[in-house]
């Protein structure tokens, strides 16, 4: 039997087309449907961006105001899913709460009689518009506080702060979230448009495809990350302090988080943006965190040349969202969740893209187990001493 090539992770393997978004990892370059991503964070909208991924076309002025008018229509939360929400332990995780939240909408939406709900540009406006208000609706709920109403006049970003705080934004604050709203909004295949485009690949709707990306999301390895910056960064505490907190770290073989990307070979073109509004943030809010963060990159790139000469290591997206985030005032274990409120615009469009080019999504794998043989009466079977199952030791997890 000829042998076969197995590509753990996938790494590699074209599994599919997509018009949405182009990562171009060698040349640290990220475009939306063409359009450089640097363009975008400095000229265009959330709004505008999300109308691209969904349309095709960056909105003319019009087509703005009627877009901003629909996403406005549906970013109210209905009053069951509000109940639902204020039943939920108030220490629960915010990513779990987003999770049930989203599965839970599709509860109060009509269905067809076959069970499935409609797939289609109106469902994704409607879920692109309540992202932000369950995120923003849980963080007031766990604080013991009511949910504030989306104000209808205002866009996204802005929205979104009004409603965790009952305050206008400042222009710097809205302009940064908006910003970083635009860069989280697409990066073709990755793991989380990948779990969205597998479910909807077998006809499941928008809302399951959708609750499917959420979940993935969650993980360290993917959108868990900038959380574990934030500890970091708490960590270190002063500037001063990240050099021998990194060699400590690689002394002990542990990863710096937000730092590399397994698609970037030199540093990932969202950083840069981020970078810069971290700074300014910082400097507007008296923080510390972007200088701890520069700090951190800097001995991680000294430390790594000392112990691997010529092998660079750079920041990625997840990197300075710590400290951007941090200076919003949005707390470390909703950083996750504000990934998602950007990434939903464009999980939204791969799972239209995957509907209108269906084909069920159904990879092969290379069996490993025993060779056939005879079934055992329970009789002459031995108890299993060494706590293992499927062929993997019990309790052990893989990095």
């Amino acid at each position: 039997m000829a042998s076969t090539v197995v590509n753990p992770g996938l790494e590699g393997i074209v599994v599919g087309e997509t018009v949405l978004s182009n990562v171009e990892g060698e040349a640290g370059r990220l475009t939306y449907r063409g359009y450089d991503i640097h363009d975008l964070a400095e000229n265009a909208s959330f709004e505008e961006v999300a109308h691209l991924l969904l349309f095709g076309q960056l909105p003319a002025h019009q087509e703005l105001i009627d877009f901003n008018a629909r996403l406005a229509a549906r970013r109210a939360l209905p009053s069951g899913l509000l109940a639902i929400m204020h039943a939920i332990p108030r220490d629960a995780w915010p990513m779990d709460v987003l999770r049930t939240g989203v599965s839970a909408v599709a509860h109060f939406v009509p269905h067809r009689p076959d069970g499935a709900h409609e797939t289609s540009v109106d469902t994704a406006i409607d879920l692109i518009a309540k992202f932000p208000t369950i995120v923003a609706a849980w963080d007031r709920i766990r604080r013991g506080l009511e949910p504030i109403a989306p104000d209808p006049k205002l866009a996204t970003a802005a929205n979104f702060l009004y409603m965790r705080t009952g305050e206008l934004p400042i222009p710097e604050a809205e302009k940064a979230l908006d910003t970083y709203l635009v860069l989280l909004a697409d990066h073709s295949y990755n793991a989380s448009t990948f779990s969205a485009r597998v479910t909807a690949s077998t006809g499941a709707d928008i809302y399951s495809a959708i609750t499917s990306a959420v979940a993935t999301l969650a993980g360290d390895l993917h959108g868990g990350a900038p959380s574990k910056v934030m500890t970091m960064l708490e960590e270190i505490g002063l500037p001063e302090k990240a050099e021998p907190y990194v060699r400590d770290l690689l002394d002990r073989h542990e990863k710096i988080m937000g730092m590399g990307h397994r698609e970037y070979k030199i540093r990932d073109p969202r950083a840069q943006q981020l970078e810069r509004m971290a700074k300014n943030l910082t400097e507007k809010s008296h923080t510390k965190w972007y200088l701890i963060a520069r700090a951190l990159e800097d001995a991680s790139d000294k430390v790594l040349q000392e112990k691997k000469p010529g092998k660079r290591i750079y920041a990625n997206v997840e990197f300075y969202t710590a400290p951007t985030l941090s200076s919003l005032g949005i707390p470390s274990d909703e950083f996750t969740c504000m990934f998602a409120c950007g990434r939903i615009a464009g999980w939204s469009a791969h799972v239209l893209e995957q509907f209108a080019h269906n084909r069920l999504i159904r990879p092969q794998a290379t069996y490993v187990g025993p060779e056939v043989h005879p079934y055992e009466p329970i009789a002459g079977r031995h108890a299993q001493t060494n706590g293992t199952a499927n062929g993997h030791s019990a309790g052990t997890v893989s990095p």
